[in-house]
């Protein structure tokens, strides 16, 4: 089967809605006097915004930046709260969000390839009460489109989706329609980014991925990207359409593509 070949992916968040009037501990490994130390997260998040702001002062300040408590907290937890981790990977985002200009990114910004329908945000929630990210491979033809483009649509319907978030809900649910998906649709390149950007940039907002009725000839190019998955892999589902129907919507909610 023929796929694309990979480059360097080129750009290089607690729970919001948790309320408890008991301060969390949270029970941290120092390496310096290897011992375990209780810790509270507050204190955990003020020591990472210090180091921010001491040791990159040029990052960006405000929503999703380094002075963000929600998103330093969310890292901290991506990172087990280990601060030197949690720095690191949370500058790295920082950094790729700003060259990526995620905030830049608009209905109309993307408008081109939205309007193909190879990618949108479902109107309704799953029953578990996740905002819905739906793929539509056969719509996808890599060797006619710019990368760039599909990067960016692929960015604005995750900052979309996750903006749907219901109170007490962290993750999303992807689908991936691939009824009627063929080589011309193969495209190891983005598949590589997509996941990437949730490794590095949205780390534990991914709940579930559905692959949706996947081809023989998909396999192939699953037995590439699945290495990379690291541990999104254990969210994979291989499914077909009416149990996506079934399982995931009621008769009023299940997108129009899925409707019998």
């Amino acid at each position: 089967m023929a796929t694309r070949l990979s480059h360097p992916l080129r750009h290089h968040l607690l729970d919001p809605n948790h309320r408890t009037n008991k301060p969390l501990r949270v029970r941290k490994f120092s390496i310096k006097n290897e011992k375990l130390e209780p810790v509270e997260p507050h204190k955990m998040v003020m020591k990472v915004k210090q180091t921010l702001e001491k040791d990159y002062k040029n990052l960006p300040v405000g929503r999703n930046g380094r002075d963000d408590e929600e998103m330093i907290l969310w890292f901290l937890k991506d990172r087990k709260f280990d601060i030197e981790e949690s720095v690191s990977k949370l500058t790295k985002a920082i950094k790729w969000r700003q060259e990526f200009k995620v905030s830049e990114l608009s209905e109309e910004s993307v408008e081109r390839l939205a309007r193909t329908g190879k990618a949108f945000v479902h109107d309704c929630l799953d029953v578990n009460g996740m905002p819905v990210l739906v793929v539509v491979a056969s719509k996808h033809f890599p060797d006619k489109e710019d990368q760039i483009e599909n990067e960016k649509l692929c960015v604005f319907l995750i900052e979309k989706a996750l903006s749907r978030l219901p109170d007490g809900k962290e993750e999303i649910l992807g689908i991936f329609d691939f009824r009627g998906f063929g080589t011309e649709n193969s495209d190891f390149e983005f598949l590589r980014f997509l996941f990437d950007v949730f490794y590095y940039y949205y780390p534990k907002r991914l709940g579930q991925v559905l692959f949706v009725d996947t081809p023989f000839l998909f396999f192939p190019l699953w037995q590439l990207i699945k290495p990379l998955l690291r541990s999104y892999a254990s969210l994979v589902r291989f499914c077909s359409a009416d149990t996506v129907r079934k399982e995931y919507f009621t008769e009023t909610t299940v997108p129009t593509n899925f409707r019998d």
